[in-house]
């Protein structure tokens, strides 16, 4: 059994931050990464809120989530409407989620100049829209928005609306700092008052506008708080939600509460990488646990320290959380993460030196040029077999040319690709229009082999990021394409690296059609 139950609100809360938008197929390749990491739960969104979180849990049901459970986010009942008829919890019970997580106010300013009735109306608000949800739905949460400034405001009142909460059925009571700007102490203070008045388990879900957050959110687990609630790399709205990548290794490493599988915690790097890169946004290079820099060493009293004893100055080992240690003159990277990550595919490289050698060169060696594997497994996978001799070589690329011509001002350019490849002695000539430059390619890629591999014909090109690598250098830097596709079984990730950027997305176009074609051919998992 868990110490700690984790609630990760990435695809809701975390969406709320600026800068921060996620496609649908980027919402559930995340939740498919977050149930694998061993998530107990995922907040998928907002189901009233627009028609990309309603697919959302239509789409999410045919995923394959072990242990993990959806939770659908809303909002107790209008004061003007019964629960058998509002609107918002319709829709919560339309999601058809085993958990629904609802919202109600629990700071007297928020009833009287917010939602604007009498507090026992509020009170009834509670109680009602839980006692109905409990009804209908295997687990309800209810999140005591900002319990933390209310309990300082009004804690008589503030008690009501949990003891409101717990009568209605409700499975969990998360207090909420949703402002964000409470201390430590105000959190143990809060939570002491609560022994013996509130029985129901207890959860905590703080922001973090005082950069406390996971101070806070650890005093909450001192106290005996056993649901924690937050989002990969702390992204949310303002100043971002409690960061659960610090959140959980402090816990497992530091605290001893079990929440997490010590082999997951291995992919707690990979996870939070994984997430900037579908976020398109540059991983944080000194973030706690998971940054380049957290295990970087750059002075020489450090430098001699670590050769000696890694303890001297690093705090935990670096493998525990996925990641490494680092020397800036020259990194020091590991082999066993190389054999590691081999492993993840079914492949055994501790007897084979020589590749997991190669191997290591050829990622040190890509990543100095820009590459990134995190979110792009599929050309990683097609490099560890490239190493070992066994990557097929499914058609040679004789050339192609990409035109993008704009005839009429006011009127979009039109994209036209034509394509020459040899497949097993034969020419092959294609062409293709596209709505652009890159999908022009793609399009002339795939008729050109659908010939020799029919089975490109259920493939799709799902999701397109560019990222410029060196923005100093303007238009002439090199970029970095990430490229997602898919077919009816799985989603994969391939990358490409360029200062061209059509040169950058043919690279991982390839990749995508040669990792479709190698799956497609490999053995079944057992």
């Amino acid at each position: 059994m868990k110490d700690v139950l984790i609630y990760d609100t990435t695809l809701r809360d975390g969406c709320q931050a600026e800068d921060i938008s996620f496609t649908l197929e980027d919402k559930l390749r995340i939740t498919e990464k977050l149930a694998e990491f061993g998530m107990d739960y995922v907040e998928g969104g907002f189901p009233g809120s627009n028609p990309r979180d309603e697919e959302y849990f239509k789409a999410v049901k045919r995923l394959r989530l072990k242990q993990t459970r959806i939770a659908a986010f809303g909002m107790t009942r209008k004061a003007s409407s019964k629960s058998s008829q509002d609107l918002s919890l319709k829709t919560l019970l339309d999601a058809d989620t085993p958990v629904v997580t609802l919202v109600g106010k629990a700071w007297d300013l928020h009833v009287r100049d917010d939602l604007r009735i009498s507090k026992k109306a509020n009170l009834e608000l509670i109680a009602d829209s839980i006692a109905f949800m409990k009804e209908r739905v295997d687990e309800v949460i209810f999140d005591a928005e900002h319990f933390f400034d209310g309990y300082r405001s009004n804690p008589e009142y503030t008690l009501e609306c949990l003891k409101a909460a717990q009568e209605g059925g409700a499975d969990w009571i998360v207090l909420c700092d949703t402002n964000g700007g409470r201390l430590p102490g105000d959190i143990r203070g809060a939570i002491s008052s609560l022994k013996g008045v509130i029985k129901t388990p207890l959860g905590i879900h703080c922001h973090n506008d005082g950069e406390l957050a996971v101070a806070n959110t650890m005093t909450a687990v001192e106290m005996g708080v056993r649901q924690v609630q937050g989002t990969i790399n702390g992204i949310g709205e303002r100043c971002g939600n409690l960061n659960l990548c610090s959140l959980i290794a402090n816990l497992h490493l530091k605290m001893g509460k079990r929440c997490i599988d010590p082999e997951q915690l291995k992919k707690l790097r990979e996870v939070s990488h994984f997430l900037d890169e579908l976020a398109n946004i540059s991983p944080n290079k000194h973030q706690p646990y998971v940054g380049d820099s957290a295990f970087a060493h750059k002075g020489g009293m450090h430098v001699a320290g670590i050769l000696k004893n890694r303890e001297t100055y690093e705090h935990i080992d670096p493998e525990l959380v996925g990641n490494r240690q680092r020397v800036l003159v020259s990194d020091l990277a590991g082999r066993s993460n190389i054999i590691y990550k081999a492993k993840e595919y079914g492949i055994d490289l501790r007897s084979n030196d020589h590749a997991a050698h190669e191997i290591l060169g050829r990622i040190k060696n890509l990543e100095s040029q820009g590459y990134e594997f995190e979110a792009s497994e599929a050309s990683f996978e097609l490099l560890i077999q490239e190493a070992l001799g066994r990557k097929r070589k499914n058609f040679r690329l004789v050339g192609f040319r990409v035109i993008d011509e704009k005839r009429k001002e006011g009127e979009p350019p039109i994209s036209e690709a034509t394509i020459m490849v040899e497949v097993d002695g034969v020419m092959e000539h294609a062409a293709a229009m596209g709505n652009g430059p890159v999908n022009a390619l793609d399009q002339a890629l795939r008729r050109a082999l659908t010939k020799f591999y029919p089975s490109l014909k259920e493939m799709e090109l799902l999701d397109y990021k560019v990222r410029v690598l060196s923005s100093g250098e303007g238009t002439g830097a090199s970029v970095r394409v990430l490229i997602e596709s898919g077919d009816k079984k799985d989603r994969w990730g391939t990358v490409g690296v360029s200062q061209n950027v059509i040169e950058a997305s043919w690279q991982a176009l390839v990749d995508s059609i040669d990792y479709k074609l190698y799956k497609d051919s490999r053995p079944a998992k057992t």
